[in-house]
């Protein structure tokens, strides 16, 4: 009996060695976190590049192979995310875990979910909310740029993501490349209301389709444009309401009236 627990103890010994190197890993500022943070951002966007081109790449005999490489890549990063977190179950609740899970699902059964695999390149939206890559803008002085760069990586999602339901629902008959590139086309064209009329969507369902994609694009271009032209605040979460944005020389939160403490990042 005492050489099970002995056994167990090593086992969760082991294991809690694992989640303290996790941690530093996916948390952690030094540069080994650094170096591991950077490479797992650089295979996120070759994961989302593949995404983007499932359409050319799906009738090539290599693909299941590559679909099922990146469904243990996504596998393994969920997995040690949720060993690497403090909160197991609110992490679970997270939308971007509930994204990431999806698209694990769409990876492991791509025959089944083929009509929305499209959905995939929410992974981008998922990797934008990200600790660890505005860590690194942090890190090289760039933290004035997150909020554009965020508005950017919300408005290239939308425009992918609804250029692969128009492919999906629109264009499928078409070669893989040109259909894809028509729905690309479509899309960009009826986001900036440009209306060049020579690509439309047929049916009720094309009409309801492009002009959703118009409100919702011309919102997200304004997002965009604000992020850029209004005047740079920081992010600091005001200890006592939460308000995370201030003015760089806030004394005084203004939603509270709470002091606050902002941090120099000249220093």
């Amino acid at each position: 009996m005492s050489a099970m627990t002995a056994d167990g103890s090593r086992d969760i010994s082991a294991l809690a060695r694992l989640r303290d190197v996790l941690r530093r890993l996916y948390h952690g500022r030094t540069p080994a976190a650094f170096r591991f943070q950077l490479v797992a951002v650089i295979i996120d966007l070759a994961i989302i590049a593949f995404f983007i081109a499932t359409p050319v790449l799906q009738d090539k005999p290599s693909f299941l192979w590559l679909d099922y490489s990146v469904a243990a890549l996504v596998a393994a990063d969920m997995i040690a995310r949720l060993l690497a977190s403090n909160d197991m179950l609110r992490l679970i609740r997270q939308p971007t875990s509930w994204v990431d899970g999806f698209i694990l699902l769409t990876l492991l059964m791509p025959t089944a979910f083929a009509n929305l695999a499209f959905l995939r390149i929410l992974r981008l939206w998922s990797l934008s909310r990200s600790g660890s890559l505005w860590r690194h803008f942090e890190m090289r002085g760039l933290k004035p740029w997150r909020e554009a760069s965020q508005a950017v990586i919300n408005l290239l999602t939308f425009l992918f993501v609804v250029t692969g339901f128009v492919y999906t629902f629109f264009f499928r008959t078409q070669a893989g490349l040109e259909g894809y590139i028509d729905a690309l086309y479509f899309t960009v064209a009826t986001v900036t209301t440009t209306g060049f009329g020579d690509i439309v969507l047929p049916g009720i369902a094309g009409k309801l389709t492009a002009i959703a994609t118009m409100i919702i694009g011309i919102s997200l271009f304004v997002k965009l444009a604000q992020a850029i032209f209004r005047p740079t605040k920081v992010f600091f979460p005001c200890p006592q309401c939460g308000l995370q944005r201030h003015e760089p020389d806030a004394v005084h939160c203004k939603a509270c009236g709470h002091v606050l403490n902002i941090p120099d990042e000249g220093n």
